[in-house]
């Protein structure tokens, strides 16, 4: 199994085509205009993968079990316990409980989201090109 393709490989074949699909329509929205192009770039570069999102998931839930079991309530211990064995599942397997969930959210992975960013740019290259073919050539200056 591909380390950069676990999560992809641990989702339902249903829910990657979905995925697939609605970055195909994104694509397809934004394909004839360079601003827009633009837009959607600005939009992926805020965006969190699914690694991110279960970090950050993992982590706050681990603080808030410990703050729960330094109030005086210990059983709070097992909900790091719990979470931090998942984080282990995930970094061995590249799935965890959380994993589907965070799929039906449209968490992507780090590929899915730098294919389009690949795509856009291509377009955006393809825009600018072909602006520039459409003018005629300039004549060099007179000496």
């Amino acid at each position: 199994m591909s380390q950069h393709d676990r999560v992809r490989q641990s989702t339902s074949p249903a829910l990657n085509r979905e995925i697939r699909a609605q970055t195909e329509s994104r694509i397809e929205a934004v394909r004839e205009s360079p601003a827009r192009i633009n837009e959607r770039l600005h939009e992926i570069d805020a965006e969190w993968d699914i690694e991110r999102a279960i970090e950050t998931l993992s982590s706050g839930l681990t603080l808030t079990g410990l703050a729960l079991a330094l109030s005086g309530r210990r059983r709070w211990l097992a909900l790091p316990v719990l979470v931090q064995g998942f984080l282990l599942q995930h970094a061995v397997q590249g799935w965890c409980p959380p994993v589907p969930i965070l799929r039906r959210l449209g968490f992507r992975t780090q590929r899915e989201i730098e294919r389009e960013r690949y795509t856009l740019r291509a377009l955006l290259r393809d825009h600018v090109g072909s602006r520039h073919s459409d003018r005629p050539a300039e004549l060099p200056a007179a000496s």
